[in-house]
């Protein structure tokens, strides 16, 4: 159901747009469709020099939206500025990039609407373009969140509460996860959000972003000092628990990576061993028996025999190609990289068990 419009709109998406003029119009357009039109959209052009991004800010004109131009000092320093100048009681800081579902609002505002205590409503995730997954967290507890960002950048949180938590940190050494750190801050001063349990979202995928510099390229580390040092009373009440939950985290992945190892290793590699010298024995009898004879009706029943092992040959290499395409996407993974010290460790701990 369409909501009447006010004077002052009850929702604040904020955009901030460093040289993404490309994706821009999909962004916009996503928040112009959703169903509950209370609304205004915020673009902070964060110093573009992307020839394209600057001409398409220069005159941009849609419904409810307004642009902002500033020098580049980063996308917290860019939110800050939209925030400074919005006037909604809720926010959305939406990237340039990604788009959301058409029923966004409508089921994230009532929420907040409901229950005063609430600070911010997340929701469940969709990765488009170089990748393509979904991402369903569960808790945003303090302890949840010291070991991952399990809240969306674009969560509808409340003004005030993002005003009293000082804005996003312009500080961080290098740009990424500057949200992160903003829902650690209000869960520690004892604001709570909430997940609803749908994909609401939509995450683009792409090489070079800020999400893929600061989890898997060099900002991973820097800011992950950063982070703990900032929060580092939470880290230390809250040591146990984060333990745990690494603990868990990196049993599983080495179990999934033994079960895959496992299957290559006993049934796969000696699969199409197997097949490559069934096919190798096959063709020596048909290389003997043709120069013996040309006989194409002897031939025949050999030359049947020879394609059936072939593409059970092919079929088997398929599947060996497939599962060792696992593997590396395994090891190329997040996960993988993240827990690379615990599972060191965890390592040592299994092979000093096995020798007792």
């Amino acid at each position: 159901m369409m909501k009447r419009m006010t004077e002052t709109p009850r929702v604040s998406v904020i955009i901030p747009c460093y040289n993404l003029g490309r994706y821009l119009d999909e962004a916009v357009a996503s928040v112009l469709a959703q169903t509950y039109q209370d609304f205004e959209i915020v673009i902070v052009d964060d110093g573009s020099t992307d020839t394209a991004t600057v001409s398409l800010l220069a005159d941009y004109r849609r419904p409810k939206t307004r642009v902002m131009h500033t020098a580049h000092g980063g996308v917290s320093a860019a939110r800050n500025v939209a925030i400074a100048n919005a006037a909604g009681a809720y926010l959305c800081a939406l990237d340039a990039d990604d788009r959301l579902e058409p029923s966004y609002f409508e089921k994230a505002v009532p929420v907040l609407d409901a229950d005063p205590a609430l600070a911010f409503v997340s929701c469940w995730l969709r990765a488009f373009g170089d990748e393509e997954w979904e991402w369903k967290p569960e808790g945003c507890d303090l302890p949840s969140l010291l070991w991952e960002d399990t809240v969306l950048t674009a969560s509808l949180v409340r003004r005030e509460a993002v005003v009293a938590a000082g804005g996003y940190d312009e500080q961080m050494p290098i740009q990424g996860l500057e949200d992160w750190d903003l829902w650690l801050t209000l869960v520690e001063r004892g604001y709570r959000g909430t997940i609803l349990p749908e994909v609401l979202f939509n995450y683009r995928r792409r090489a070079g972003s800020l999400s893929t510099v600061s989890w898997m390229g060099a900002g991973h580390v820097p800011l992950t000092s950063y982070r703990v040092a900032k929060h580092a009373d939470a880290y230390r009440a809250h040591l146990v628990d984060v333990l745990l939950h690494q603990d868990e985290e990196t049993a599983a992945v080495l179990r999934k990576n033994d079960e895959i190892e496992r299957y290559l290793a006993s049934e796969l590699e000696p699969a199409v061993a197997s097949q490559r010298e069934e096919l190798a024995g096959l063709r020596l009898r048909l290389a003997s028996i043709e120069s013996k004879t040309q006989c194409s009706v002897r031939l025949q029943p050999d030359l049947d025999l020879a394609r059936q092992a072939a593409e059970r040959l092919r079929d088997v290499e398929a599947a060996l190609r497939a599962t060792a395409a696992e593997v590396e996407a395994l090891r190329t993974s997040m996960s993988w990289r993240i827990t690379r010290p615990l599972r060191d460790v965890y390592g040592r701990w299994l092979r000093w068990r096995g020798s007792e």
